[in-house]
C-alpha cells in the first residue's frame, strides 16, 4: 500500500521528468543548429578562398539565422547553450565572418555585433590566423605577394592580441590552448614568406643584372 508520501513522490518525479524532457528536446535542437552551422561557416570560408565572396555571404546569413534560433535556448537552457558543440558552432561563425571581412576589405564585425560571447569569438579569431595562413600560401603560388606582407601583420596583430588575455582556460574556453598552437602558424607562416620573398627579389635583381 502506498505511503502517505505517495501523491508527493509522484508530482516531483513528474515534475522532474517535464523538466528533463524539455532539457533533452532544447539539446536535440541545439545539435542541430550547431551541425548547420558548422556546415554552413566552413562552406563560407571555402568560399572565401574561391574570392566568391557574395556566397560566402549568403552562407554566413544562413548560419546567422541558424544561431538566432538559439536565443530561448540560452534563456530557458543555458547549460546546453554554453555547452561545447554549441560553443564550436559559434567560434566557426565567427571565424567565418572575420576571415570573410579581412579577405573582402571589409570591417571586422566584433562580438557584439555577430552576437556572439567573448570567449567563442576570441577562440575564432585565433582560428583566422591559420586561414591567413592558407590564404598567404595559395597567393605565393599564383607568386602574388600583393597582400601577403599586411595579412602577415594582421596575423601578429592577432596573435598579440590573443597573448593578452590571461584567465583561466575554463573562463575562455581554452584560449590559451588556441593561441599556444596559432604561434606556430604564425612562425611557420613567416619563414616561409620570407623566403619566398627573398627568392622574388634575388630572381628580380638577377634580372635586372642581366638586362
Amino acid at each position: 500500500m502506498p505511503t502517505r508520501y505517495g501523491p508527493h513522490l509522484a508530482a516531483m518525479s513528474a515534475h522532474a521528468i517535464g523538466e528533463l524532457t524539455a532539457r533533452h528536446q532544447a539539446r536535440e535542437r541545439a545539435l542541430a543548429i550547431s551541425r548547420q552551422v558548422i556546415r554552413n561557416s566552413a562552406n563560407a570560408i571555402r568560399a572565401v578562398h574561391r574570392n566568391d565572396f557574395e556566397e560566402a555571404r549568403r552562407l554566413v546569413g544562413e548560419a546567422s539565422a541558424s544561431l538566432s534560433e538559439t536565443v530561448s535556448i540560452r534563456t530557458d537552457n543555458p547549460e546546453i547553450y554554453y555547452a561545447g558543440f554549441l560553443s564550436d558552432a559559434r567560434k566557426e561563425f565567427t571565424e567565418a565572418n572575420i576571415t570573410l571581412a579581412v579577405i573582402s576589405g571589409a570591417d571586422i564585425p566584433d562580438a557584439e555585433t555577430l552576437g556572439i560571447d567573448p570567449p567563442a569569438y576570441l577562440n575564432g579569431m585565433a582560428e583566422v590566423i591559420g586561414e591567413l595562413r592558407r590564404y598567404i600560401l595559395d597567393a605565393l603560388r599564383r607568386d602574388d605577394t600583393t597582400r601577403c606582407e599586411e595579412l602577415m601583420e594582421l596575423m601578429d596583430e592577432i596573435y598579440g592580441i590573443l597573448v593578452t588575455v590571461d584567465f583561466p582556460e575554463a573562463v575562455t574556453g581554452g584560449l590559451r590552448h588556441s593561441t599556444d598552437a596559432m604561434r606556430g602558424v604564425l612562425e611557420r607562416t613567416r619563414g616561409d614568406l620570407t623566403i619566398s620573398l627573398q627568392q622574388r627579389r634575388l630572381e628580380q635583381r638577377l634580372a635586372e643584372l642581366e638586362g
